[in-house]
């Protein structure tokens, strides 16, 4: 991961909120203070029973369904009635997701609901509760194709964003909106001053993420919540497949009955345009919102669980990097979980936090979230610390060198060059967890480095790259890479169905509530699990990608290759005492599926590395490994979580 860290765009983001910052305090010199004090908190002093709720369609320029009408997507509004009496106008929180009919958002799977007018009743999640009493409104838009919108479910594509960008403009006064779905009665948003912040998780934070990269104005920040950063990489890793469908059924699984009817054509381009080849084609290219990094205006607070097997933590990572190259303003949550919301497992500080950074984004209150620390990352289960810029000063990609052991697929990781191979077969029926329990121990299906133990802690932070030189035996072949602490610990217990929460029966309130629209919620606790081992960073490829992305070939038994594979992005410290492990092996079990063969792959050790972001770089890692024996570890089987469970391929809610 390219350390850069340094904020260059903070005076010309922050330019605004300076400069009334100054008005404020000029006028502190010509009135009295406590008359003039500049706000630095949203109170809750609006009447949410009270609050207008309405619906617009909004126009989005589209014909996806090809009808021969433009479609329109809904837009659900909450928003406090006080201000439009007295002539103020407000902010919008938004949320635009394909879940809010067929799945439902949060842990309790929450729906929108309406009355008999048409005017939604309940709005998921704690957004509205809590903002619309401080003077925001809040906006759940139905993607097209979905709920109440027009069109076609196209999987983060053109239709996909320009649901959400449409409900952006119209609230910047560039589009039309009609009070009905089929009418010709338009609407204004003279309510609001434009100023939008998007949030959402999984599928509804992709979309923030792709509305940001579009650039348009009145979209000051995003909140993207384990978010896509490039759907390519949601269905493949370098390749390997990391799911048996594509997004023609993700399309058919989250649209309308009304959508099913009609959109038949744009599932076949769908899925005639995602090839299970693995190759990279025009379809991901327009679903990529990486390359876009240059054209975000908004600012972004990143948020994602370092064990997502879901959404894997490549899409922050490599979204994270591009965001930092193009010197936008961001912050980061970092967390022990999977796909898991920040209202699950740290509860108070979310709302607290979201609460200041919409403050200080939406309506300008120097509030101090930007002077604070960049990276909040959980070390332990419901334990954080913070980095003041994110990965930390100091962050070097260090080059370690896997070697041959006393037997067999059991050797060292360490400065030193190598030479010499190991040999593994790939074995479908096994995976990382299986790898890692094993790991002391000579087995055919996998090829394991560790280092000494660590006579000091050591940190990564950031995405680790492992390249490969390896001779298959027969055409086909995929390859894992994962990096392993060895040692006990207490973490969460990502594998579990629930990805490292427990949810309780008591509830905890945030906001207010009426009869149809409570601010409870089921509260959660950790879920943790005791371990001899962790796999902290993962990355897969497929071997005949070795070239080029775009298309893959066929390998010829016999011949070497060199690829390398991306890992993904982590924060983690290996603890004084514990090891840390390489493991290069073939399918991984559940997270990539396997090729059309059973190779054996031979690798040769002397080109063959790892690249891992370490904080003090290669002098730390000599300190932490200086003084230690580099012995094999005593041959034993391993504890860790159980092996990760077969994701569905839907973002999922």
């Amino acid at each position: 991961m390219p350390i850069r860290s340094t904020m260059r765009t903070r005076f010309t983001i922050w330019r605004p909120l300076a400069t009334a910052a100054v008005t404020a305090l000029l006028a502190a010199f010509l009135a009295p203070a406590a008359a003039h004090a500049a706000p630095r908190e949203s109170r809750p002093v609006y009447s949410y029973a009270h609050a207008i709720r309405e619906s617009v369609w909004v126009d989005t320029g589209l014909d996806a369904d090809g009808d021969g009408k433009k479609d329109r997507v809904a837009a659900d509004i909450v928003r406090p009635s006080e201000p439009a009496r007295q002539g103020r106008k407000v902010p919008v929180i938004m949320d635009a997701s394909p879940y809010y009919s067929c799945c439902g958002r949060g842990n309790e799977s929450q729906k929108k609901t309406y009355d008999a007018h048409g005017h939604v009743v309940q709005m998921p999640l704690f957004y509205d509760n809590y903002f619309v009493p401080r003077g925001y409104a809040f906006v759940g838009v139905d993607l097209a194709g979905t709920n109440r919108s027009d069109g076609c479910v196209d999987v983060g594509g053109r239709s996909d964003i320009r649901s959400a960008k449409a409900v952006i403009d119209w609230l910047n006064g560039r589009a039309k909106a009609y009070t009905t779905r089929t009418g010709t009665r338009t609407v204004g948003a003279g309510w609001t001053n434009g100023r939008t912040g998007m949030i959402g998780k999984s599928w509804d934070g992709t979309i923030a993420n792709g509305v940001a990269a579009t650039g348009v104005k009145g979209l000051k920040t995003i909140v993207p919540i384990s978010g896509i950063s490039s759907w390519y990489d949601y269905y493949f890793a370098q390749g390997a497949p990391l799911y048996d469908g594509g997004p023609d059924e993700l399309a058919g699984y989250v649209e309308s009955a009304g959508a099913t009817a009609h959109c038949a054509a744009v599932q076949k381009k769908l899925a005639d345009g995602s090839p299970r080849s693995g190759d990279w084609t025009p379809l991901w290219t327009e679903r990529n919102y990486v390359k876009d990094a240059a054209k975000v205006r908004a600012s972004v607070f990143l948020v994602h669980g370092m064990q997502d097997l879901n959404v894997r933590t490549k899409h922050f990572g490599q979204w994270w990097n591009a965001l930092a190259e193009h010197g936008v303003e961001r912050k980061i949550w970092l967390s022990q979980t999977g796909h898991v919301d920040p209202f699950d497992y740290r509860r108070g500080a979310w709302v607290d936090t979201l609460h200041r950074w919409f403050d200080h984004e939406l309506l300008g209150y120097d509030n101090g979230i930007d002077r604070q620390p960049m990276a909040d990352i959980e070390r332990h289960p419901d334990q954080w610390v913070t980095s003041r810029v994110w990965p930390p000063h100091g962050t070097r990609a260090t080059t370690l060198h896997p070697a041959r052991g006393a037997q067999p697929g059991v050797g060292t990781l360490g400065l030193g060059p190598a030479t010499g191979t190991e040999t593994f077969t790939d074995d479908p029926k096994l995976g990382e967890t299986d790898w890692a329990a094993h790991l002391t121990t000579s087995t055919p299906e996998k090829a394991g480095f560790v280092t000494a133990p660590l006579t000091r802690d050591l940190r990564l932070s950031g995405s680790s790259k492992v390249t490969v030189t390896a001779t298959p035996t027969t055409s086909s072949a995929h390859l894992s890479a994962v990096l392993v602490d060895l040692g006990p610990d207490t973490i969460r217990d990502y594998a579990d169905s629930a990805e490292g929460i427990t949810t309780l029966t008591d509830r905890t309130c945030w906001g207010q509530s009426t009869a149809g629209d409570s601010a409870c919620f089921k509260a959660t606790r950790a879920k943790t699990a005791q371990v001899d081992s962790t796999v902290f960073s993962r990355g897969w490829a497929d071997l005949g990608h070795y070239a080029s992305l775009d298309r893959g070939v066929p390998l010829t038994p016999g011949k070497a290759y060199t690829i390398t594979l991306s890992l993904a992005a982590t924060d983690h410290v290996v603890p004084k005492g514990h090891r840390l492990a390489l493991i290069v092996a073939g399918t991984d079990k559940d997270l990539i599926d396997p090729p059309s063969t059973k190779p054996t792959l031979t690798l040769d050790l002397s080109r063959t590395t790892a690249r891992v972001p370490l904080v003090g770089g290669t002098a730390a890692f000599e300190r932490a490994a200086a003084g230690s024996v580099t012995a094999a570890p005593a041959a034993r089987t391993l504890d860790g979580v159980r092996a990760p469970r077969a994701t569905r391929h839907v973002p999922a809610s």
